[in-house]
């Protein structure tokens, strides 16, 4: 295990200097002049040079290169040209946001894709085996920004069952303030007792999460439906049938552990596309995460910002799968001779 922990270690670590290098190569080939965007368009030839200087843009390539891997490694992510605060404060503020949204919704994938992956391996060729994939192959298919859209117009503009946009009521601010600890409002309203922030962050929480959870539910109930169906046929799940245990033992008892692991590394797969899925997701209901932000630095050109969003999240997909293959380490010892 030991020999297993350092191989994946040694792995993601040329992984993340791969993405590194990516990042600031993505931060010098995007178009337009970050000087200018910082400075201004009326800013005078000496004011663009003083602002060069002080971002090191002036220096040549391997110098700058060398200059952002030293300030990543002392968690410098450089400063935003439209907040003019570091990069890494603004990340703190919207990511919080972001991974509430995208945990909510993983949390639903879960919960409700594997047992319907279950029951359709159950049932095998039947109506609700048939059900189940047509209903994730829906999930997979349709447009998450249209999916968003729609549920937006009939579940709360039409029905009225959950609120159009936001995050909570604006209003709480003043009547139920939350103290706040990790910056995730529907946690932190949880552990202070605020039950009425709570209440409203997870009623404004449960249509946007459902929309992000649609595609992770689709792909995840169809991997496990697949994947039981080969597990049961193979010699140890018949030998549980001719003990005499039902099929829904076999599925769930002798078939469903091995199981895990393919679904596992499934979830590290779908993590990051979440987040990015997500980002559409924020901009339709005004969720103030991680997407309102990077949509707000592309439009105003802010290279360290859009940098700092693309290196968070490569980072995050990097460590789901390095966690998810920690977790199949120990769940089965046969994934660790791979």
């Amino acid at each position: 295990m030991l020999r297993y922990l350092i191989r994946r270690l040694g792995q993601a670590l040329l992984v993340v200097a791969g993405v590194v290098v990516l990042t600031f190569a993505i931060m010098r080939l995007l178009p337009g002049d970050p000087a200018v965007a910082y400075a201004g368009p009326k800013a005078t030839a000496a004011e663009l040079a003083e602002v060069r200087a002080r971002f090191g843009l002036d220096a040549p390539l391997p110098v700058q290169l060398w200059e952002y891997v030293r300030d990543l490694l002392s968690g410098d992510l450089g400063t935003s040209l439209h907040t003019r605060q570091p990069v890494l404060d603004d990340l703190m503020l919207a990511f919080p946001a972001s991974l509430e949204l995208v945990g909510a919704a993983l949390l639903v994938a879960i919960v409700l894709g594997i047992p319907l992956g279950i029951v359709a391996a159950r049932y095998k060729m039947r109506f609700l085996d048939f059900s189940v994939r047509i209903g994730g192959m829906l999930a997979v298919s349709v447009p998450v920004f249209w999916l968003a859209l729609t549920a937006q117009t009939v579940f709360a503009s039409n029905l009225g069952w959950f609120p159009v946009a936001g995050e909570y009521d604006a209003s709480l601010d003043t009547t139920s303030p939350l103290t706040v600890y990790t910056n995730i409002t529907i946690v932190d309203s949880l552990i202070t007792g605020n039950w009425p922030m709570f209440t409203d962050t997870l009623h404004h929480l449960v249509l946007p999460a459902l929309v992000v959870a649609a595609y992770p539910m689709g792909v995840i109930a169809q991997l496990t439906r697949a994947a039981l169906i080969e597990e049961s046929g193979l010699d140890h799940a018949r030998m549980a049938r001719a003990l005499g245990f039902g099929e829904s033992a076999v599925l769930t008892r002798f078939s469903l552990r091995p199981v895990l692991n393919p679904v596992l590394a499934l979830v590290a797969l779908v993590f990051a596309y979440a987040i990015v899925n997500g980002f559409l997701v924020e901009a339709v209901f005004n969720w103030p995460g991680l997407g309102r932000y990077a949509a707000d630095s592309i439009r105003a050109l802010d290279t360290p910002a859009i940098a700092g969003v693309t290196l968070l999240v490569a980072l995050l997909y990097v460590l789901a799968n390095l966690v998810v293959d920690l977790v199949q380490g120990v769940v089965d010892p046969r994934a660790r001779v791979r």
